[in-house]
């Protein structure tokens, strides 16, 4: 027989105040209670688990009850397998992110974010965050970067467009634990490149292994960089163009540096640095695919 509980016994047993409870509940989702008929809540095993793990979340770790949430909604996903990590889709499944990124697409080239945030959320809950990132947003952001060098978008478009998906990236990089015996990594785009999709799922990649990642993102101006990295203490840094005509400049940004902190490392990435005919740095430059980042990770000497 399952064992039920009425919220002041919950309340009781966790030491939660039954207004938090109601609050958890009504505004972030965090359990789902039955209903009696008389509208009275009750609580099973499971969402007393739940529970007592956001507590412990909340309290220990000083997350922050929606990110709390979050995390254990993936979890739960996880343990349903629901996604699976790298791995291309194949049949209905790609059909399915297909048709869902070009929804999103549309929903936004007109401007529609609560739509567009309802679409996503939608995909989340179906897909798991790897899918949805991997074969339904960078799909977007690729597509719209295109729309906009062809003259397809205009500017405001594609800002508007980008920005609202480099946000629901933005919430899931605290998602992770991080684990001080790593280095920190400073992550950018030099200033003049403005494609950044390449470099945020890097630094995201990096963040789900437990690395700690200070993301400046795109067009990043060089004053102060020289500064934060000593004041933060970073150890490792990574630079992403997507412009050849952008390398020379970068090496010698990479040079200063190196010069002023001869003990950091640097991972430099992007098709800039794939198609330039010479590489100053050869032994920095990023040449692993996505599928094979996490094999990389392990054997890397930077994280071990």
């Amino acid at each position: 027989m399952n064992i039920v509980y009425s919220i002041k016994q919950v309340s009781e047993m966790l030491d939660i105040p039954t207004v938090t409870l109601r609050a958890w509940e009504n505004r972030y989702e965090a359990v789902t209670p039955v209903r009696t008929e008389s509208g009275y809540r009750v609580y099973s095993d499971e969402n007393i688990n739940d529970l007592r793990w956001l507590k412990e979340q909340v309290e220990e770790k000083h997350m922050s009850i929606s990110q709390a949430v979050l995390l254990l909604k993936e979890h739960k996903r996880e343990k349903r397998q629901v996604h699976v990590f790298s791995e291309p889709p194949t049949g209905s499944s790609k059909e399915a992110y297909s048709k869902m990124s070009d929804q999103i697409y549309r929903t936004l080239f007109q401007f529609q974010a609560e739509r567009a945030n309802g679409l996503i959320d939608f995909g989340f809950s179906m897909y798991g965050y790897d899918a949805m990132f991997y074969h339904v947003l960078v799909p977007v952001l690729i597509r719209v970067g295109d729309a906009w060098e062809a003259g397809r978008a205009t500017v405001a478009q594609e800002h508007f467009m980008t920005s609202l998906i480099s946000q629901r990236f933005y919430q899931f990089f605290h998602l992770f634990p991080i684990y001080p015996k790593l280095p920190k990594v400073l992550s950018f785009c030099p200033e003049g490149e403005h494609h950044q999709v390449g470099l945020m799922l890097f630094s995201l990649f990096l963040r789900k292994n437990g690395v700690e990642v200070l993301y400046l993102g795109a067009n990043t101006p060089l004053d102060g960089v020289l500064e934060l990295i000593g004041e933060q203490h970073v150890q490792l840094i990574c630079i992403s163009t997507m412009s050849v005509n952008l390398v020379r400049e970068t090496d010698e940004f990479v040079a200063l540096i190196a010069a002023r902190y001869p003990e950091i490392n640097f991972i430099l990435g992007g098709k800039g640095y794939e198609r330039a005919e010479q590489l100053r740095y050869p032994d920095w430059v990023m040449k692993e695919p996505t599928d094979k980042w996490q094999e990389w990770f392990e054997r890397s000497p930077y994280f071990r």
